[in-house]
């Protein structure tokens, strides 16, 4: 070679090929699944059996911070009682965690 020293012109990917671009590949998403793909899909599994299990008269927080209690399910909507006659109507999405029967009164 008349620019290139014979050193640099060997092959890079040195004995094991192109293997260990593909084992460091896979080892990148194996990591990728079980710190932030399998946590989230457990995280969506358990909120939808919480959507799933809700009752009438349930106690219930919701993602915007409302407090109430579910007064009529529908398959979509939920109404909520925040206050003695003050109902509204959510997506049953929207409802993050049930409560302990009886920490509204504690609230007051």
């Amino acid at each position: 070679m008349f620019l290139i020293d014979d050193a640099m012109a060997q092959d890079a990917a040195g004995p094991m090929g192109g293997w260990s671009m593909f084992a460091m590949i896979a080892i990148f998403f194996a990591i990728m699944y079980f710190m932030i793909i399998r946590p989230q899909n457990k995280r969506v599994k358990e909120h939808r059996a919480l959507i799933d299990s809700l009752q009438k008269g349930d106690e219930v927080s919701t993602n915007g911070g409302l407090m109430g209690r579910i007064t009529h399910i529908g398959s979509s909507t939920v109404r909520l009682e925040l206050a003695e006659g003050v109902e509204v109507r959510l997506r049953r999405d929207s409802v993050s965690n049930v409560l302990p029967k009886g920490s509204l009164a504690k609230s007051d």
